[in-house]
């Protein structure tokens, strides 16, 4: 079992930065690769970001490649995701999860997920 906790959300203008952090408790996380997803109100649950176990490999939605990044540290058993140049149509909840299938970018890839943190970007 693990336990995943995102912080850093909040209110920023758009043009500004942002990074949410995701802790893990229970189990280490380099056991997992690991997933950043994102829901808007009304809206499904879309892929944002994902890293391997180790942090060698990175994959990002097309929206946001360029603009965000995601890193880990094993150490701390904690993900990352650097959001710059944040754009009103980032505005959603972000969730970080533990990815167990194969597909990179599917929600039905990952099993752990976080409650989620709100990201509120205004224009």
């Amino acid at each position: 079992q693990v336990q995943l906790v995102e912080s850093g959300g909040g209110l920023v203008q758009a043009g500004g930065s942002l990074r949410l952090s995701c802790a893990a408790s229970g189990r280490t996380l380099s056991s997992y690769a690991m997933g950043w997803f994102r829901q808007a109100p009304g809206k499904e649950r879309l892929f944002v970001a994902a890293i391997n176990w180790i942090g060698s490999t990175t994959y990002y939605a097309d929206s946001v490649k360029g603009r965000f990044t995601i890193s880990r540290d094993n150490a701390k058993n904690t993900v990352y995701l650097q959001m710059n140049s944040l754009k009103p149509e980032d505005t959603a909840v972000y969730y970080c999860a533990t990815k167990i299938g194969s597909n990179w970018y599917a929600v039905y890839a990952y099993n752990y997920w976080g409650q989620g943190t709100q990201v509120t970007v205004s224009s």
